[in-house]
């Protein structure tokens, strides 16, 4: 299970227009004084190299609200 601490660093990258990788999701948890997990942050980067966030937002944001 990946924390929302470790998805708020990728979409953090993904505002800024920086590569989500795993050396800078670990830097991003770091300065916030996140405890990283390394199978974590592999786990996060490989989910997230075939997902369009863009879409992925969209998608999210026109979901009714349950």
């Amino acid at each position: 299970m990946v924390l929302v601490e470790y998805v708020y660093a990728s979409l953090l990258l993904h505002y800024a227009g920086k590569p989500i990788t795993e050396e800078s999701v670990r830097k991003i948890l770091e300065a916030a004084g996140v405890e990283v997990d390394e199978a974590r942050v592999k786990a996060l980067v490989a989910a997230l190299r075939e997902v369009d966030i863009e879409e992925a937002i969209k998608t999210a944001a026109a979901a009714p609200a349950v």
